[in-house]
């Protein structure tokens, strides 16, 4: 099996790296930060399993799914608190607070290991590994969000929000009342986690709820363009490539 670690503090990624000697898994190499990693990524074989801490030296190790298309399944590493923790689950294997407890690492090796299929081999799609954790027909979707506020947590219901788009590298939802909340995590973590039946992602940067469109307009290159109740700060337009399947999610 081949691994490889993701932390830009060394001595931690140091002493996973003696952890998973313990369970005899070899790590490949170490990586510590957004920058190297995505360069590595783009020049070598992707590993079976990825150890990845979230809040890395340049940004947040969830820039390098946007960059790259990860062939590996994930272990977060990370010492975020509890609602981040809750928000990521389902798009890894597993987490593991740190100081990383050695009991908690074998356990967490033994759930990726007992998830992969039999006769599969051994390194994963990305999105296949996320579909092994949840089983549609079990699946429980985001019910609401937990934004910052200053240094209060205010909780936002998900028919409460028009929209949720990216600007900036970073990830927002905007709300009936035309407020725009910056969330921790990415669009392509949502994918999961908002009911389809509600929620489409027009394009890169969009998911838009159905509740909050009022109007859409024909638009150049054969798109559409769509008005939402509230948000105006960016043209919300559907791309050419999903216009099919949107207007088939609107039936």
């Amino acid at each position: 099996m081949n691994v490889i670690i993701i932390e830009d503090e060394k001595p931690s990624a140091r002493r996973l790296q003696r952890m998973l000697e313990s369970l005899e898994m070899k790590t490949q190499v170490m990586l510590h930060s957004v920058e190297e990693s995505i360069q590595w990524f783009q020049n070598n074989e992707h590993p079976d399993l990825i150890f990845l801490d979230i809040q890395l030296s340049d940004g947040l190790s969830f820039e390098i799914f946007e960059a790259i298309e990860i062939k590996s399944a994930v272990i977060f590493t990370t010492a975020y608190d509890e609602y981040a923790l809750q928000a990521f689950k389902l798009n890894s294997i597993d987490y593991l607070l740190k100081p990383i407890d050695k009991e908690e690492l074998d356990v967490a090796v033994k759930k990726y290991k007992d998830r992969l299929p039999k006769n599969h081999a051994v390194t994963l799609d990305f999105n296949e590994i996320k579909k092994l954790l949840v089983n549609p027909i079990d699946r429980e979707y985001k019910k609401r969000f937990s934004v910052k506020v200053g240094q209060h947590l205010k909780l936002i219901n998900i028919d409460d929000i028009e929209c949720f788009y990216s600007e900036n590298k970073g990830t927002y939802l905007h709300t009936n009342e035309g407020r725009n909340y910056l969330l921790d995590t990415t669009l392509e973590l949502l994918e999961d986690e908002l009911e389809p039946q509600n929620f489409f992602r027009i394009n890169r940067k969009f998911f838009v709820n159905i509740n909050a469109i009022k109007d859409m307009v024909s638009y150049t290159n054969s798109r559409l363009q769509i008005k939402l109740n509230s948000y105006n700060d960016q043209d919300v337009i559907v791309a050419r490539e999903r216009v099919k399947d949107f207007k088939n999610w609107l039936e």
